[in-house]
């Protein structure tokens, strides 16, 4: 029983922990929260500044308007003004070629491309000419003998009225009339087929297709090659309906394009090529699936062969840019791009570099610029930037003002700063 007890009071004193232990970390953590507060309430406080507002910095153009020429932008492809399919209208062996005679080769007007067989042609054309002699001395035989019949009847004391025509041989000498017309013709008739033996260039040309070569026969129709004029070629190009109005185009019974002049353009590996042209009609309709009008512009010597100055060729099938000369408009403002907002809205900037929101009519707009013939007013300033939160009314600083500022408060510490330094 004694033993028990003594177990029980040493549990008891294992058990118990100095009040020191317990209250040391308290009181150190008490006077790390006591030092904190005090620290902060004993801190001093930033000096309170008044909020200012900076109005955005802007860079702004004025308002001028002047006379603009407009220019109307299209494309499309250069083609002849004329291409032929060359035909044969005789029959027999190609003999001769010229020797350009190839895809590419030119030729001048009149100028032999090949040539067919032509001796059956001459001795039909000797045959006739022997017709015709026969039949001229037909006529002169037979226009004796109407002389001697009437020499004859006169004898009878009768007049040439009251003869009969077979007395006179009037039928005979038509018959001799109509033989002479009819050996003439086929003179002439001889003379073309066999001047149609040799193939001559029907203007200053350029060889597109060759189909045939000497040796070969042809036949009546055959095809024997295809060219086309270089002495200029034209661009058919298309004008979209809001453009015509820009343009000085003729009526239809007006002819010729009253010298509306044309840019023809394209890049090639970096260059640009241009040529000048000129607007020579109007095909006056429009264009049901596309609701496109059209314009014929023409481009002298494109391949320049005829003058041979020195600027560059321009071939047959290039696709190229044009800008047509359009017509002059006065009291237009230009407005970049950048500059609108919306689909036709403008940010302006008063004298008193306030912010003004207006919306515009726009007469006509390209890559670059949108055109108005609003009335605004001329001290108002156009914004070039873009603003993020822009607010009728809102406050601006104009970016050339703004350095002007700068520089002048500049320049009024500066004298009060050196009067310092001497000091």
């Amino acid at each position: 029983m004694n033993f028990t007890s003594t177990q029980v009071r040493d549990s008891s004193t294992r058990r118990m922990v100095p009040l020191r232990y317990v209250l040391t970390p308290i009181a150190i953590i008490s006077v790390a929260i006591l030092i904190l507060i005090l620290a902060t309430v004993l801190a001093p406080k930033p000096a309170k500044k008044d909020q200012v507002f900076k109005a955005p910095l802007v860079e702004v153009m004025p308002l001028e308007y002047q006379d603009i020429t407009f220019r109307i932008a299209s494309q499309g492809s250069v083609v002849p003004r004329t291409e032929t399919r060359l035909v044969s209208e005789v029959s027999g062996l190609i003999t001769q070629v010229a020797e350009h005679f190839l895809v590419g080769g030119f030729f001048r007007k009149g100028e032999v491309l090949l040539s067919i067989d032509d001796i059956s042609y001459k001795v039909a054309l000797q045959q006739a000419r022997s017709r015709l002699e026969t039949a001229e001395a037909s006529l002169i035989e037979e226009q004796a003998r109407v002389e001697q019949a009437e020499d004859e009847w006169l004898l009878t004391g009768k007049s040439l009225k009251d003869a009969p025509v077979m007395a006179l041989r009037i039928p005979n000498l038509k018959k001799a009339k109509a033989e002479l017309a009819a050996a003439r013709a086929n003179v002439a008739e001889a003379e073309v087929k066999l001047a149609r033996t040799k193939i001559v260039a029907p203007y200053d040309a350029m060889l597109k297709a060759k189909k045939v070569d000497i040796g070969q026969y042809v036949t009546t129709g055959s095809e024997l090659a295809t060219t086309f004029a270089v002495d200029y070629a034209e661009v058919r190009l298309p004008v979209k309906q809001k453009d015509i109005e820009f343009l000085n185009l003729p009526r239809i019974n007006q002819g010729a394009g009253q010298g509306l002049s044309v840019e023809l353009y394209y890049q090639l590996a970096g260059k640009t090529y241009r040529w000048p042209g000129v607007i020579t009609r109007y095909e006056g309709v429009v264009d049901s699936a596309s609701r496109v009008h059209y314009v014929v512009a023409q481009l002298d010597d494109p391949y320049n062969v005829l003058d041979a100055d020195s600027r560059d060729e321009i071939r047959v099938g290039t696709f190229v840019k044009a800008s047509i000369q359009g017509r002059q408009i006065s009291g237009v403002v230009a407005i970049p791009r950048s500059a609108l907002h919306g689909a036709d809205q403008v940010y302006l900037a008063g004298d008193d570099n306030a912010l003004s929101m207006q919306k515009i009519n726009i007469l006509r707009s390209d890559l670059d610029y949108v055109y108005t013939r609003d009335k605004l007013d001329t001290g108002l300033r156009l914004v070039l930037t873009n603003l993020d939160a822009a607010v009728e009314g809102m406050a601006l600083r104009i970016f050339g003002e703004e350095n002007e500022r700068l520089a002048r408060d500049e320049s009024a510490v500066s004298p009060a700063q050196n009067s310092q330094a001497s000091f």
